[in-house]
């Protein structure tokens, strides 16, 4: 059964949902924890409305939680799920970013020096991209990430980055995808890009696609940083993706 950690910090001068807290749900590793895996869930351009359980975008992401916490718990990953205070990003307040800084705060307190990976979606991914400078992130998993030539590429510095965005995508924008990697080749240690046919932005077709390739994109990442033998897991992702670095855009 998953812990909750409540959000410790002073509530932010900010908008309607100013007294909001943050929630980790954490589904911790079967014995010793060698990894973390931080899911971030998608949102707004603008709101201080609070974030609730039954929102469709965390609700989103449990699914991706479950499959990491099945695949890996029993090797020592943990799985934090973060649920932001706001549903916004909010200009220059950047909320889910305080938000995901808070929450790496809280894996560092708890597991100094593990490896942690990060999954997100749609606002998620753009979150996850800017927090991938924590010193103990290692890849990052961004899904029809939301993203502009003026997202920066210098956080994801040495970090394996996979980007997936369906093509029929009408929220985000699947080229200011591509372009963000182009602009990551070279900068991160590794940088993969997914373009799936005939997907949309909630991920609702291709399901298990978009499933099988954050999970093993994880695991195998966590596979080489913990030593573990669970390639076979992690061997779904390199199936599908034979060659790190492959030429950008891999279609699917």
């Amino acid at each position: 059964m998953a812990r909750r950690k409540m959000d410790d910090r002073e509530p932010a001068a900010a908008g309607a949902g100013a007294d909001a807290r943050a929630v980790l749900s954490i589904a911790g590793a079967i014995g010793e924890t060698r990894g973390v895996a931080l899911v971030l869930h998608g949102g707004r351009a603008d709101s201080y409305e609070s974030v609730r359980g039954t929102h469709l975008s965390p609700a989103r992401m449990l699914p991706f939680a479950r499959a990491l916490r099945r695949a890996g718990g029993r090797d020592g990953l943990a799985v934090w799920t973060l649920r932001n205070r706001y549903r916004g990003w909010n200009g220059k307040d950047m909320s889910p970013v305080q938000d995901a800084r808070w929450a790496l705060s809280r894996i560092s307190r708890e597991h100094p020096g593990v490896p942690v990976y990060l999954l997100g979606h749609s606002m998620g991914g753009l979150t996850a991209l800017y927090v991938a400078d924590h010193p103990q992130v290692e890849a990052v998993v961004a899904l029809a990430p939301w993203l502009n030539g003026e997202t920066p590429v210098n956080r994801v510095a040495g970090r394996r980055i996979l980007i997936v965005h369906g093509t029929d995508d009408r929220w985000t924008s699947p080229a200011n995808s591509l372009a963000y990697a182009r602009r990551a080749d070279g900068v991160a240690e590794s940088v993969d890009y997914v373009a799936l046919k005939g997907a949309g932005h909630f991920m609702f077709r291709r399901i298990s696609l978009w499933n099988s390739l954050a999970t093993g994109f994880i695991l195998d990442a966590f596979a080489g940083s913990s030593g573990r033998n669970i390639q076979s897991r992690a061997d779904t992702f390199r199936s599908l993706l034979p060659a790190a670095g492959a030429s950008l855009p891999v279609v699917m």
